[in-house]
C-alpha cells in the first residue's frame, strides 16, 4: 500500500488562506506530526524529511501565512498569530492533538503554540532555532528587511545560502539549493519584511517556563543564524528536553540532513 498525500486549503478566522499538505499513515492509531517551515521558504524545506516519515506518520505540512501559496496579506506577524493558525488548521483537519516541531522560525512558532495551547502539543521539536535572538534583534532583522528592499531578494543569495547550507552539501546537492532559492526568491517582499520582524521582536522564553511534554532539540554544529550556545540555552531552559548537535551541519537541517531530523523526530514520537 502506498501513503496517501492531500492538498488543501482553509482560512484562518481572520479570512487568511492556508495551503497544506496532510500525508496519511498506513495504519490506524499512527502518531500525528505538524511540521513548520523557516523564514522565507515554504513546506518544501520538509520534503526530505516527510519522505522518510512516509507511512508511519500522520504528516501534517503547511506554508505559513504570508509564505508559499498561502496568502501574501502584510499585516503584522507575530509568533502568536501564527500559533494560532496552526491550532485552526489543525482543528480543520480534526487533529485534537499533534507533536508539533519546527526549523528556525517554525521553532519559534512552536514554542508559541506549546505555550498558548499546551493541552494540544503532546511533544515538541526545536530544530536550529531560539526562543530569543536577543536585545539588538530588533534592530538587526529589520535591518535585513532594509537590505531587501534596496537590492531586492536576489541581493540576499550569498549571505542565506553560505548560512543555510554546509559547503560540501552545497557542492554535492546543488538542485535542494537551487530549490530553496527558488522559493526564497519568490517571496514578497512585504510579507518577508514583516516576518522579518516577527523573529526580531520574539520572546519566547516564558513559554518554555511551563513545558511538560518531551522537547527534542536539534543543532547543527556550524548552525551560524542559530548557534549551538542558543540551543543549549533551550536546553538548560526545558527539564524534560534532549538535545543533538549534528556535525558539520548548518542552519537548515531538515534539508542538509533528513535522515538525522526523521530519527530525531521518531525518537520524539516514541517518547510522546
Amino acid at each position: 500500500m502506498t501513503p496517501t498525500a492531500r492538498e488543501g486549503t482553509f482560512n484562518t478566522s481572520d479570512g487568511s488562506a492556508i495551503a497544506f499538505l496532510l500525508h496519511d499513515a498506513l495504519r490506524s492509531g499512527a502518531p500525528r506530526l505538524a511540521l513548520i517551515h523557516s523564514l522565507a521558504l515554504d513546506r518544501s524545506v520538509w520534503d526530505g524529511v516527510a519522505a522518510r516519515l512516509a507511512g508511519d506518520v500522520d504528516l501534517l505540512t503547511y506554508d505559513c501565512r504570508g509564505h508559499g501559496r498561502s496568502e501574501r496579506r502584510a499585516i503584522t506577524f507575530t509568533a502568536e498569530l501564527f500559533a494560532r493558525d496552526l491550532a485552526e488548521l489543525l482543528d480543520h483537519v480534526g487533529w485534537q492533538r499533534a507533536a508539533v516541531a519546527g526549523c528556525s522560525m517554525g521553532g519559534c512558532v512552536a514554542m508559541a503554540v506549546a505555550g498558548l495551547f499546551p493541552a494540544r502539543v503532546s511533544a515538541l521539536g526545536l530544530i536550529d532555532t531560539t526562543a530569543w535572538y536577543g536585545p539588538e534583534a530588533p534592530a538587526k532583522f529589520r535591518e535585513r528587511a532594509e537590505a531587501a528592499r534596496e537590492n531586492g531578494m536576489g541581493g540576499l543569495v550569498n549571505f542565506q545560502v553560505a548560512r543555510w547550507f554546509s559547503d560540501t552539501f552545497r557542492r554535492d546537492h546543488p538542485e535542494l539549493v537551487a530549490r530553496a532559492l527558488e522559493v526564497f526568491l519568490a517571496n514578497d517582499f512585504e510579507c518577508y519584511a514583516k516576518t522579518c520582524a516577527l523573529l526580531g521582536d520574539a520572546d519566547l522564553r516564558r513559554c518554555l517556563q511551563t513545558c511538560q511534554m518531551p522537547v527534542a532539540i536539534v543543532v547543527g554544529e556550524d548552525d551560524q543564524a542559530t548557534p549551538i550556545e542558543m540551543a543549549r540555552r533551550l536546553h538548560e531552559a526545558v527539564p524534560r528536553s534532549t538535545l543533538t548537535i549534528l556535525p558539520g551541519a548548518r542552519h537548515l537541517t531538515p534539508i542538509e540532513c533528513p535522515d538525522r531530523i526523521s530519527s530525531e523526530l521518531l525518537a520524539l514520537l516514541r517518547r510522546a
